[in-house]
């Protein structure tokens, strides 16, 4: 009964962990991929891939991996924000050019970006990190951005 019941748990696992978001970009030997789908904006979401390197003479591991760490995070956020800025807003305008017109709607969306989930994070062998961000399409609506889908 417990093997039945661990190899039923092993085939659940198995079986979650293949419906995660498309393959790594982080080859096995820690060197980056030299071609990978770029992520976009889904029906229910928007993706952006962030790459990030801390500086190579830091003496300690756990220093360069948390500051490349926090480069990528950043640098997918700017990336997550160029997807956005062509999300078309109701009255058939951009986010683009809304922006350039109101400020308010300007926070709003750098503070809904922030926001925006880690849901997969790769290291390579000279401890740089690559992130791909998610942020759902009703944060932008919840945050009263009326986008059309």
């Amino acid at each position: 009964m417990k093997k039945a019941l661990f190899a039923a748990v092993a085939v659940l696992l198995v079986a979650g962990c293949s419906s995660s978001p498309e393959k790594g970009t982080v080859s096995k030997t820690g060197e980056i991929e030299r071609e990978w789908a770029e992520e976009g904006i889904t029906k229910n979401y928007i993706f952006a891939r962030g790459i990030g390197a801390a500086d190579q003479t830091l003496e300690n591991k756990t220093q360069r991996m948390a500051t490349s760490r926090n480069a990528s995070i950043v640098n997918g956020q700017y990336n997550m924000l160029t997807f956005i800025k062509g999300v078309a807003l109701e009255g058939g305008i951009t986010v683009e050019k809304a922006l350039e017109t109101d400020s308010v709607l300007a926070t709003k969306i750098n503070a809904v970006i922030k926001g925006a989930q880690v849901v997969r994070t790769e290291w390579t062998s000279d401890d740089g990190c690559v992130v791909v961000l998610r942020l759902p399409k009703k944060a932008l609506k919840d945050s009263g951005i009326k986008i059309v889908d």
